[in-house]
């Protein structure tokens, strides 16, 4: 799933950079240069995560959040050149998720975009399949339209067969398949001593998609009785 992002400043130069730092990481971006236009922009799009500056002329970001609140439960991570303990407390008060200081590191904005997004996801706030062709679970998606697996929005190159194998897995989420079940899915062919073969797939595609492979997050082994992908993480 692309998740869309609202960047909210009035200074030109921040939007433009955070426009290209949220696209490298394949985000779709919404921009406003004030509160008014945040406001209306999260009534006409399907905004997933705003980043708000504070200070804006026509209305600022705090009268921006209130009224964004009132129609929508989407992160909103402040942006402030005020770093005193008290303005942080004011903002999250007044409907913000996190507080970042100008001037600030991209790495650590974008990894607290990823984290409020898969916040904001595991609360039920995103909805888990966004089309026919989509499954997700947690920060794990395979679009079979684009015939992309994406984990953490970041790209995961399976081969044909891995892609196949977690295909099927996520079409039948939280379903146990032997190796046998899968090979005969996704080989379309009967499952004779087959071996390892199923096996060792499984565990490419774990080092692929799992940031621990040895303790696996998505795809579960169920001993004795074969594999599954998790949903709802």
């Amino acid at each position: 799933m692309n998740y869309t992002v609202l960047v909210c400043d009035d200074d030109d130069d921040i939007t433009a950079a955070l426009e290209v730092y949220l696209a490298q990481d394949n985000y779709n971006v919404v921009k406003a240069s004030n509160g008014a236009e945040a406001v209306e922009a999260v009534k006409n799009n399907d905004i997933h995560l705003i980043l708000l500056d504070v200070m804006m002329p026509v209305m600022d970001g705090i009268n921006a959040a209130v009224k964004i609140r009132a129609a929508s439960d989407a992160p909103i991570i402040f942006l402030s050149a005020k770093s005193e303990d008290t303005d942080r407390i004011f903002g999250l008060n007044m409907g913000g998720d996190d507080y970042v200081t100008k001037p600030f590191n991209p790495v650590e904005l974008l990894a607290r975009v990823k984290a409020n997004l898969r916040r904001y996801s595991r609360m039920g706030g995103i909805k888990e399949e966004s089309k026919k062709g989509v499954y997700v679970t947690g920060g794990l998606v395979l679009d079979d339209n684009k015939k992309q697996v994406t984990v953490e929005g970041e790209a995961a190159e399976l081969t044909p067969i891995e892609y196949n194998i977690l295909k099927f897995l996520m079409e039948n989420m939280d379903f146990v398949f032997s190796s046998d079940q899968i090979y005969e899915r996704v080989w379309n062919e009967p499952a004779f001593d087959i071996g390892k073969i199923v096996s060792v797939h499984i565990r490419h595609i774990r080092e692929k998609i799992e940031i621990n492979p040895k303790e696996p997050r998505y795809l579960k082994v169920v001993y004795g009785l074969g594999y599954k992908v998790v949903s709802g993480q």
